[in-house]
């Protein structure tokens, strides 16, 4: 039974406050060239953002790191992958291969690249394929964060197809003829940022970055690493300079994936909206496609699917067009997009109680902690300790979506 409106926002308002106490941010204050950007803590020292390093300014050089770690991070075991990426760096800056700084250095360099991405990833094996095998009831030798799609294994592959193109975009925009801002490309220290910021919305921005006919990375991103990136520039580490509402807090979508949509289903949320049927014929829901005879839910098909909201919640839908107006800096809809429903109750929290604010980011970190700590991908999560319990559909009333479904 679908959950009211007033538990529909509670959960929201929840999931947003786990976010919020935990915070999921990539450690950079582990990468060594980033060793003076942070002070105490791990915490970003920002009175130096906008200082020169090399040809760059730490904003610069850490949005591109961010970029690279996005693209990276569409693989098997997220801890896994982004551990082999700050190693590699390292390494790399230790030998006087600053690729970050100067992109070309690592095509440069492309042999000594690929033997430590090697190296690095036997050695994140050896420590982290038993665990990582043991959450995924599978087994230690199918370890690979090569695999990050079901063909492509290989070592050479992989350091062209996934760090190579993110780091090419910085190097084109300097080289590229075609690309004109307002001061001269060889000596300008913000370059990526500065052709990031110059769609008027993180929204748009986060389209482009995949699908511009000339800069977009194209295969190399998925939507999630597209969000995900955004949410890091625009609120976890605010490397964005825009302060407009097209970059404001509510001006991206929420990077969903398989812990995302793991939580929304089993708490009942997805199906506030969507009923069975219509997630068959999107084909979220894929019968007897998961492990061990499961249904399979592919979360990336919720992105698109139309809401009427118009017809369900008249004050929604005039929350929701000004939504698309004001942050996103689209034209008027006539339907809503599901992907972006949670928006709704955390810009109104967030306008009624402007000292207690609740954004995209905080939803999407209280996501990923409750689906990598509790809600795991296995009929048996540890519900019991979950602080999403008293909201969940599946622990409370229907253990079928917990027992029957994987992401």
């Amino acid at each position: 039974m679908p959950m009211n409106e007033d538990n529909l926002a509670d959960l929201v308002l929840r999931i947003a406050r786990i976010g919020r106490e935990h915070p999921q941010r990539p450690p950079l204050q582990q990468v060594a060239p980033f060793r003076f950007y942070f002070v105490e803590g791990g915490v970003l020292n920002r009175t130096l953002l906008d200082e020169r390093d090399g040809c760059c300014t730490p904003r610069e050089i850490l949005t591109r790191f961010l970029l690279l770690m996005a693209v990276l991070d569409q693989g098997p075991d997220i801890p896994g992958l982004r551990q082999m990426l700050i190693q590699v760096t390292n390494t790399l800056y230790a030998r006087e291969v600053r690729f970050l700084h100067r992109p070309a250095d690592f095509f440069r360099e492309i042999g000594l690249a690929v033997d430590q991405i090697i190296r690095n990833h036997e050695s994140i094996k050896s420590v982290r394929a038993e665990d990582w095998a043991r959450e995924n009831r599978s087994t230690p030798s199918r370890y690979n964060l090569f695999k990050y799609d079901r063909n492509q294994t290989k070592a050479l592959h992989y350091a062209v197809a996934r760090w190579g193109v993110p780091l090419l975009l910085p190097l084109f925009l300097e080289q590229d003829p075609g690309f004109t801002l307002d001061f001269p490309q060889q000596d300008n220290p913000t370059l990526l940022l500065d052709y990031l910021e110059s769609w008027p919305s993180a929204e748009r921005m986060s389209k482009q970055l995949k699908a511009h006919k000339r800069y977009g990375l194209g295969k190399a991103i998925g939507d999630k690493a597209t969000h995900l990136f955004t949410k890091w520039v625009v609120e976890t580490f605010r490397l964005s300079r825009r302060t407009d509402k097209g970059w404001s807090p509510f001006s991206y979508e929420v990077p969903y994936d398989s812990n995302a949509g793991r939580v929304l289903w089993r708490t009942g949320y997805i199906l506030h909206w969507l009923d069975e049927q219509t997630l068959l014929n999107k084909g979220v829901i894929q019968p007897d496609e998961g492990k061990g005879g499961t249904h399979y839910l592919r979360v990336t098909n919720l992105r698109g699917i139309k809401i009427s909201l118009e017809d369900r919640a008249p004050g929604q839908w005039a929350l929701y067009l000004d939504l698309i107006r004001e942050h996103f800096k689209g034209g008027r809809p006539k339907r809503a997009q599901f992907q972006r429903l949670q928006h709704l109750y955390l810009l109104e929290h967030t306008q009624n109680y402007p000292d207690d604010p609740l954004t995209v980011a905080h939803f999407d970190d209280g996501l990923v902690y409750a689906g990598t700590r509790f809600c795991f991908n296995h009929d048996q999560p540890n519900c019991a300790a979950c602080p999403l319990k008293e909201h969940c559909l599946g622990y409370q009333q229907r253990p079928n979506l917990i027992a029957d479904y994987r992401t």
